[in-house]
């Protein structure tokens, strides 16, 4: 992939130039149903092997120097759009695949959890935020708020030498599947949500505390704490699992 040229820092990108990991990408894709939605196509390296698929690709790319050239080396059944993914909508059903803008991460994926017709997403991210995401070493705050309707997955670590130019941190693939039967109702997302984010800025002596002072039983909420300890340190709401949340706040009066 030595045709790829340095992206522009203005718009966040750092293209992806190792055929592995494009090649990983393109299996991951291929097991999942629907038709293809790629989020920042840049130069085309992923682009160009997602068409090879023979699905329908709907590519969106911010700047309209790379779209144009992109039309103008790809087949008929792929539509290269320019826009900011920001605003994009995804058809209904749709596989989005995205090398993330590192510095649009968090916007990226808030605006991706929020939309509700896509399926799955595969997405290229720094590798702390696709560790995190997947609840490696600790859940964070917006995976909890958004398990009962998604599983998170980390697939790999992708380094920094994948990239050019190349970044001052590794990247990670990371893997956003709907639940075909979610754990919670949709009518229900934004006051789990907002009980979550209470919990989390929340004070205590260790999780049980912090969910009793949240409107969990006791006894409950004392169970989902010896369920997730590991060790002498005190359970904290980062150690608990979609089930866990689920449960708890189901339980509150």
């Amino acid at each position: 992939m030595s045709d790829v040229r340095p992206g522009r820092h203005e718009l966040g990108q750092n293209f992806l130039t190792d055929r592995s990991t494009v090649d990983r990408i393109v299996h991951l894709v291929s097991q999942r149903h629907g038709p293809l939605v790629e989020w920042g196509t840049g130069n085309g390296a992923v682009t160009l092997a997602l068409a090879e698929l023979g699905r329908p690709l709907q590519g969106v790319e911010i700047d309209p120097r790379r779209a144009a050239d992109l039309r103008r080396r790809i087949g008929p059944h792929v539509c290269i759009a320019e826009g900011d993914i920001l605003r994009h909508a995804p058809p209904q059903d749709a596989v989005v695949v995205s090398n993330v803008p590192f510095h649009l991460t968090t916007p990226i994926l808030r605006h991706l959890l929020a939309s509700t017709t896509w399926r799955h997403a595969v997405l290229l991210t720094q590798w702390e935020v696709a560790r995190k995401r997947a609840g490696v070493g600790g859940t964070t705050q917006l995976t909890a708020q958004w398990w009962p309707w998604f599983t998170f997955t980390l697939d790999r670590r992708v380094p920094a030498t994948a990239f050019r130019p190349r970044p001052s941190v590794d990247g990670g693939l990371l893997l956003v599947d709907r639940r075909r039967e979610p754990l919670l109702p949709e009518s229900r997302r934004r006051a789990f949500q907002s009980w979550v984010a209470r919990v989390f800025s929340s004070r205590g002596r260790g999780v049980a505390d912090i969910l009793r002072r949240n409107g969990v039983p006791g006894a409950l909420a004392d169970r989902i704490a010896r369920r997730r300890r590991r060790s002498s340190a005190p359970v904290l709401p980062r150690d608990l699992r979609a089930e866990d949340w689920v449960e708890a706040y189901a339980a509150r009066p």
